[in-house]
């Protein structure tokens, strides 16, 4: 039976909303009749997302490089002048790629850097544009991971990103808890994605060992070894966006199956 969080009617607003960890999150939300307004940048992957989450509830896709101040801005125009309130944002979209620091091509520093712009600095640049449309109750939920708590060698762009948001959600969370807004994190372990399985083929690669072995290790570090698929993590964030938690900001929570546990 499906919990029931509250949020009839009220908008999210879900980045990445159309890579695996968004489509779960997309079709959370509506199934909770949230109005959902869906945000990426891939537009025929953003279509076929929203065409099948018509019905019962309204759902708004916006194509959006969030690396873009003026396309950031468009977007904030647009729900202003729908007058829509922004009950919650779901700062989903981002990157994951290997920067190993040996890396001496000559692009290597510029990937590196834009993966940090991609995963922090989309959340202030998206955040700081939808702050006039968020009401005091309204919550702001970052995408961190348990490599935001840990290390791991070969993603260090992606590990420090991963670390800047948590610094981020604390932050804001000082912030802006004087207008009522609460930021929290969420930190999921291995989900099943296309990103996260490239970076295990990636690992494999780098240490000359089957993707089957790695993935075994991996799940043989969590107290339940199976691993996530993206739905399975969707009602934390549900219950973030929900008044259910209007006692908890600042906090990043971990959705690890055990393999973290902090």
């Amino acid at each position: 039976m499906a919990l029931h969080y509250g949020l009839d009617g009220r908008t999210a607003v879900i980045t990445g909303a159309a890579g695996g960890i968004g489509r779960a999150l997309s079709a959370a939300f509506t199934a909770q009749r949230a109005h959902v307004v869906l945000v990426d940048r891939e537009p025929h992957a953003l279509a076929a997302l929203a065409q099948s989450l018509q019905g019962g509830t309204e759902v708004t896709a916006v194509v959006c490089d969030l690396s873009s101040d003026a396309q950031v801005q468009a977007l904030a125009d647009q729900l202003a002048v729908r007058q829509l309130t922004v009950h919650a944002l779901v700062n989903n979209a981002g990157s994951e790629y290997p920067t190993p620091l040996a890396d001496a091509a000559p692009e290597a520093m510029a990937r590196w850097a834009a993966l940090l712009d991609n995963n922090v600095g989309s959340m202030a640049r998206l955040t700081r544009a939808l702050l006039p449309l968020m009401c005091e109750g309204a919550s702001i939920i970052n995408q961190a991971s348990i490599w935001g708590k840990t290390g791991v060698a070969d993603f260090s762009a992606y590990v420090a990103s991963k670390h800047a948001v948590i610094g981020l959600t604390r932050a804001l969370a000082w912030e802006l808890g004087p207008r009522g807004i609460r930021v929290n994190a969420v930190c999921p372990g291995w989900i099943r994605t296309d990103a996260a399985m490239a970076s295990l083929r990636s690992m494999a690669a780098t240490q000359g060992r089957t993707l089957a072995e790695v993935e075994r290790e991996i799940l043989s570090g969590q107290a339940m070894a199976h691993m996530l698929e993206p739905a399975d993590i969707a009602d934390v964030y549900l219950f973030l966006a929900s008044a259910g938690a209007r006692s908890m900001t600042g906090q990043s929570l971990v959705a690890s199956r055990g393999e973290v546990m902090a």
